[in-house]
């Protein structure tokens, strides 16, 4: 009964996430590796999504993304079609808001990192990339995975932002949140309660991952 909603909702939280890997590893890795003023500025700007209502940041993306700005002319041009209104903007709305939470992750990871094998690994000639690819990221992986892990989960209940952006179309836009909302207002109780519930599960499953994957990487090496 509810297949549709939800694998509407793991799309757009996957693609989402996906949007995020490589600018959430850029930042991350540059808010704790690269000490310089413009971090304030940049830690600022990454933090605004938790701070704003996501009605807002929905306000925003459905200016940016419009038909009358370059990215929707571009859309229009490209594949004949607006942006907004679509599962895609979904997808756009729940990675900005999931972004500052994957960025955290991914700075609690690589702040853990040894900086000595780092700066070994340079020693011996291995470049900055180099570094990164075979020291900083494999053993970073945990918390990396967890950002990627809670970015997908807030993308999965995202609301606010994306029905601004995308709307409550079925079959198209509505995923379970919208769902829970449309239902909650038309009076169907029983299916929001049904809806909620599958929530709250997938909720509990995956930040029993998230916590697990944390506390191993933290206190592992305590536990060997």
């Amino acid at each position: 009964m509810y297949l549709e909603i939800l694998l509407l909702s793991f799309q757009v939280s996957i693609i989402a996430t996906l949007m995020n890997i490589i600018p959430a590893l850029s930042v991350g890795w540059l808010l704790v590796k690269r000490k310089t003023p413009l971090n304030f500025v940049l830690d600022l700007l990454v933090s605004l999504p938790l701070a704003l209502p996501p009605v807002i940041i929905g306000f925003f993306l459905l200016i940016i993304l419009s038909n009358s700005s370059p990215l929707g002319q571009l859309s229009q041009i490209i594949f004949g079609k607006d942006i907004v209104f679509t599962w895609f903007a979904a997808a756009i709305a729940s990675s900005v808001v999931s972004f500052p939470l994957m960025v955290r992750s991914v700075m609690v990871g690589i702040a853990d990192v040894d900086v000595r094998l780092e700066q070994c690994a340079r020693i011996l000639g291995a470049g900055a990339w180099r570094v990164f690819f075979t020291i900083t990221l494999p053993l970073a992986y945990r918390g990396i995975l967890a950002g990627l892990l809670i970015g997908f989960v807030r993308a999965f209940s995202e609301f606010g932002a994306t029905v601004v952006v995308a709307g409550s179309i079925s079959g198209s836009t509505e995923t379970l949140p919208v769902a829970i909302y449309g239902r909650i207002l038309t009076g169907k109780d029983g299916e929001v309660f049904e809806l909620i519930g599958i929530s709250i599960l997938f909720a509990v499953i995956t930040l029993l991952i998230h916590n697990w994957l944390m506390n191993k990487y933290n206190y592992g090496f305590d536990r060997n």
